[in-house]
């Protein structure tokens, strides 16, 4: 067995973790001896590699496809590598570089850190070694990247928490999420603020093959108009130096464009080219980046009238309205409260270090008949200040309690009773019975039938 061979299966993609294996290279030499060790080495451990034989071959990938990584030698026919770095930079360049050179002396070094170079590998190498300094400079590269994604999550302040309720409408949600979740379709999120639509997206993003990439959020009402597209797309800044936008920074992901009513129109017309060709050019650089992104949008304002107004660009909605997902208002699935203020009683006592508040079927059922205009997100603010204070406001206040933990523990066995009393002062009438629970009558029976059985 060769070195080359032995050197290979010592090596294993679980030394290196899931970077390596998702990464997309392009080395770059004029030797073919050096090109097919380095496809030999690293073809096996990632997830696509190519080869250039030249600058001016590697320039024409650049502008066709994205790579996380480029290896390029130093010493190629016509130009260095550093010259060629510094040439893409000026027209836009995202790929962290490895260099591979022969010499190591300080002139190079500077030269190199002053490209933006991520690393050196010095002529003559083993493969272990090659393999370990692109897993490095991945390493690097993902940490960063997660880092500037973390504070935005952080600045966006995400509502949190997992999608809930199992009310007919929430399960047609469900539903039609599950089967969106394996297409690359745009679709857009309608409803009241409060409703859940960017828990909606996220459920619909880890129900997809992108889970294990990033869920980017962006409110588009929140960020001042001059500054969405560079913020969206980047921008090739001062001494060449590329800041990619979040469009990039999710690379392989979802992007979740919330509030979109609010998107400036310039910044509209930038977005549909993004939508139309898949591809995006920062702010001052003269190269586009391919993207390989599932777009997500949502919005609380009636964006046919915003067209009409021409407030909103008919090409961009018509283009992003593919699918729509309506989230249903609260007081439309008010049999999802005791759920919803259970689990909240229970997140609540345990974050603020309080007592879990009493739930009694009395509040609950003025909870189901309130018509809660804030939504789930006045629900959640509800029950947080009420375990501050110790207790319901009076107009939710009851006397016949249970205490969150149990209500959390026996749900069903709260519901059961609750609507079984309901039924008893209706004398029986179940149509009476869920107009006042706020529920369809269809819920009566499907919970009654599985009572009797």
């Amino acid at each position: 067995m060769s070195a080359l061979t032995e050197a290979r299966h010592r090596i294993t993609p679980e030394d290196y973790g899931s970077d390596l294996a998702g990464a997309s290279i392009l080395v770059i030499d004029d030797e073919p001896g050096m090109r097919n060790f380095l496809l030999k080495t690293l073809e096996p451990r990632v997830k696509r590699i190519e080869m250039a034989a030249s600058a001016d071959e590697a320039s024409a990938k650049l502008d066709e496809h994205h790579f996380d990584l480029v290896i390029l030698d130093n010493v190629m026919p016509n130009k260095t590598g550093l010259e060629w770095v510094l040439e893409q930079r000026r027209l836009g360049f995202l790929a962290d570089t490895i260099l591979i050179t022969a010499y190591a002396d300080l002139e190079t070094a500077i030269a190199a850190l002053r490209a933006g170079v991520s690393d050196f590998v010095l002529k003559p190498f083993r493969a272990n070694q090659i393999v370990s300094a692109v897993a490095r400079t991945l390493d690097r590269k993902y940490l960063r990247r997660d880092n500037t994604l973390l504070r935005h999550e952080l600045n966006s302040d995400p509502q949190s928490g997992r999608l809930l309720g199992t009310s007919d409408v929430m399960s047609e949600v469900r539903a039609m999420l599950k089967k969106l979740a394996p297409l690359p379709t745009p679709v857009l999120f309608t409803g009241a603020s409060g409703t859940g639509k960017e828990l909606a997206a996220r459920h619909l993003h880890q129900l997809s093959d992108r889970a294990a990439r990033p869920f980017v959020t962006i409110n588009c009402a929140a960020i001042a108009p001059d500054h969405i597209a560079e913020e969206l797309f980047g921008i090739n800044g001062p001494g060449d130096d590329l800041k990619p936008g979040l469009f990039l920074l999710a690379d392989g992901g979802t992007l979740f464009l919330d509030e979109i009513a609010q998107m400036p129109e310039q910044a509209q017309a930038a977005l549909l080219r993004a939508l139309d060709d898949q591809r995006v050019r920062p702010i001052g650089a003269e190269r586009e980046f391919p993207l390989n992104l599932r777009l997500l949008f949502a919005t609380n304002a009636n964006l046919e009238e915003a067209v009409e107004q021409g407030r909103f660009r008919a090409d961009l909605y018509h283009r992003m309205n593919v699918v729509r997902i309506h989230m249903p208002p609260l007081k439309d699935r008010s049999e999802d409260i005791t759920e919803l203020a259970a689990l909240f009683i229970g997140q609540f006592s345990t974050t603020l270090g309080l007592p879990a508040l009493e739930l009694s079927a009395e509040t609950l059922l003025k909870m189901r008949r309130y018509d809660w205009p804030g939504n789930v997100r006045e629900l959640k603010n509800l029950i947080e200040r009420s375990v501050i204070l110790g207790e319901f406001p009076p107009e939710f206040d009851g006397d016949s309690r249970v205490t969150g933990a149990r209500a959390m523990e026996n749900l069903d066995d709260v519901v059961q009773r609750h609507i079984l009393r309901i039924l008893d002062l209706c004398g029986g009438n179940r149509a009476e019975a869920a107009r006042r629970l706020g529920v369809s009558r269809k819920t009566i029976d499907r919970k009654v039938a599985v009572w009797e059985g």
